[in-house]
């Protein structure tokens, strides 16, 4: 994230402000991410959701928490996670929008929002939602320190403290939208994907990675009463694909891997 030149805010924000269905007056980015949510309470919280909110798992969650949960639910033949960011890209066709938008829905400590820009050769903007402060702390750090992995690219990038369930953006102003491994955190889920829809521009496209439940009806039990305690959704095999029909999407890919599926659709 680069520095406006006296201003002390990044160029980026200036770049998000105009995206937001209603910007702030005074806009709050002391802490490096543009904070529209502020001191909230959360009364329905999860196990999953208070977790994801706690100062110990971004500590973890790029170099152990997620490739080894990961990992243990997309199973031995699952792809690796530099091989799911370089799907992220190609089901999003970055390399066509060298200085487009692109938002990265609950971006955690902005491992995926990283790699996004850095498939983007042009001045795009990358931005990262999501409703945690502690995770959006390690994002910028991350972020504004150059990654030992390279993932930091020509693209700029944002982070905007908000409700991933309930995007602050407004219509249509996105070329591209991804959510991967945020989907089965949120109350309602389906409200989440018309967010999608309606920031995502026509012609957009969509990538999604989210939990898949288990074929066999004993295991398939077991997950529901797990997600129920958890606060982890697990999805049929099916669901996604038909919420994203319904809502006019095309082109339609998906691959199953475990526990976890890829999908991937353009907005028609």
């Amino acid at each position: 994230m680069s520095e406006a030149s006296g201003g002390g805010r990044s160029n980026a924000f200036d770049r998000v402000l105009p995206l937001l269905d209603r910007p702030p007056a005074e806009p709050d980015v002391a802490h490096g991410y543009l904070d529209l949510l502020g001191e909230e309470d959360r009364p329905h919280d999860t196990i999953a959701q208070r977790l994801m909110r706690s100062g110990f798992l971004p500590k973890i969650y790029e170099d152990l928490w997620r490739p080894v949960l990961f990992g243990m639910f997309k199973g031995p033949l699952g792809p690796d996670i530099e091989e799911e960011y370089a799907l992220a890209r190609d089901w999003l066709d970055l390399a066509a929008i060298p200085d487009g938008t692109v938002l990265d829905v609950a971006c955690g400590p902005g491992n995926v929002t990283r790699a996004l820009a850095a498939g983007m050769t042009g001045h795009g903007l990358v931005v990262g939602v999501d409703a945690s402060s502690t995770m959006l702390d390690r994002a910028v750090t991350d972020t504004v320190r150059p990654s030992p992995r390279g993932a930091n690219g020509a693209a700029e990038v944002a982070y905007v403290r908000g409700d991933a369930a309930d995007l602050p953006f407004g219509d249509e102003v996105f070329d591209a939208v991804c959510c991967f491994g945020g989907l089965y955190l949120f109350d309602d889920p389906w409200a989440a994907v018309d967010g999608v829809t309606r920031v995502l521009k026509p012609g957009g496209r969509a990538a999604f990675l989210t939990t898949r439940k288990p074929e066999l009806p004993v295991i398939g039990t077991g997950s529901s009463v797990l997600g129920r305690l958890t606060g982890i959704r697990m999805f049929g095999a099916d669901d996604l694909c038909n919420a994203l029909r319904g809502r006019g999407f095309t082109a339609l890919r998906q691959r199953t891997y475990g526990l976890m599926q890829f999908v991937g659709a353009t907005r028609g």
